[in-house]
């Protein structure tokens, strides 16, 4: 376990504390240093802090750099459609019904496990369990996903989630006519008190959530959507959706209980995805087109 210590000058006050240590080491990403704050591996005058805690002249700064954990996740041998990739990031298609990253119950198959075994060199920021993991989308959810194969890519790629100038466009079949071109859900996102595994539109504990929504076509009883993320809440779409009375074809946890269109798990698909390069700066667009099960979906609604 590295140690470090440090008596912090008249020059260096009132400057937050995670600013001050990566001034410290230009190679630990503020991100990284938060977590460590949060762990309590950082101490000013032997006592814990926050983030946002400002040093003052004449404090004692200590850092203990915890062992790195050594990745325990299997590295699979899964096919993985790659839509681009370089040495910084990567960005992949992922298929309905895999999960992003091991959790109980997923250890393996996951998007993680074939990354692992893709590509060595993943982002550690967000720890063992998800390496390079930037953002995710649901397991029966397909669609477009950047990973990040270094912390300061990670960082840049969070940072722009954060910021709401990454754009996330998705298509999506929903119950009921949509009488409206476009609109936008602003209704804010939390965990449903009845139902923990679940969320649900709340004032109590929630985050803002805000959901653009455009009509592409509408047929007899459902309309094909495409919606724009602004903000990242868990089950975002299918929450507003559901909420303003149109909720996703095919979704076991927010659709109607007795099934109607055949398809496994909600129709929603990650269509385009869009960032800004983190060493680069070039402005990055990517599309995928619609899964199968969707298409054939569309075609069925639309020859009835």
């Amino acid at each position: 376990m590295e140690q470090f210590e440090w008596t912090v000058t008249t020059d260096q006050a009132s400057e937050r504390i995670d600013k001050f240590l990566t001034t410290m080491n230009e190679s630990w990403s503020r991100t990284q240093v938060q977590i460590w704050i949060k762990e309590e591996h950082i101490k000013v005058n032997n006592a814990k802090v926050k983030s946002n805690y400002k040093v003052a002249s004449g404090d004692v700064v200590t850092l203990e750099i915890p062992e790195p954990e050594k990745l325990e996740i299997i590295a699979e041998n899964i096919p993985l459609e790659i839509v681009y990739e370089d040495e910084d990031v990567i960005v992949v298609n992922k298929p309905r019904g895999m999960v992003v990253h091991p959790a109980p119950g997923h250890y393996t198959g996951t998007l993680v496990n074939a990354l692992m075994y893709h590509c060595k060199d993943l982002s550690g920021i967000n720890g063992v369990i998800r390496p390079g993991i930037v953002h995710r989308i649901d397991m029966d959810t397909s669609g477009l996903l950047m990973v990040a194969k270094n912390d300061h890519a990670h960082e840049s790629l969070v940072e722009q989630l954060k910021a709401k100038t990454t754009r996330r466009l998705y298509k999506a079949i929903v119950h009921g006519i949509i009488p409206h071109q476009h609109g936008t859900v602003d209704a804010p996102i939390g965990r449903d008190k009845k139902d923990r595994q679940s969320m649900t539109v709340t004032e109590v504990n929630s985050r803002d959530a805000v959901t653009h929504f455009t009509v592409l076509e509408t047929f007899d009883q459902y309309t094909y959507v495409q919606c724009e993320l602004e903000t990242g809440r868990t089950h975002q779409i299918r929450v507003h959706m559901k909420y303003i009375g149109y909720p996703l074809a095919g979704d076991p946890k927010y659709g109607p209980k007795k099934k109607t269109l055949d398809i496994r798990g909600q129709a929603l698909h990650a269509a385009v995805l869009g960032f800004i390069h983190p060493r680069t700066g070039k402005e990055m667009l990517f599309e995928a087109p619609i899964p199968e099960d969707m298409k054939q979906l569309l075609h069925q609604l639309r020859t009835k």
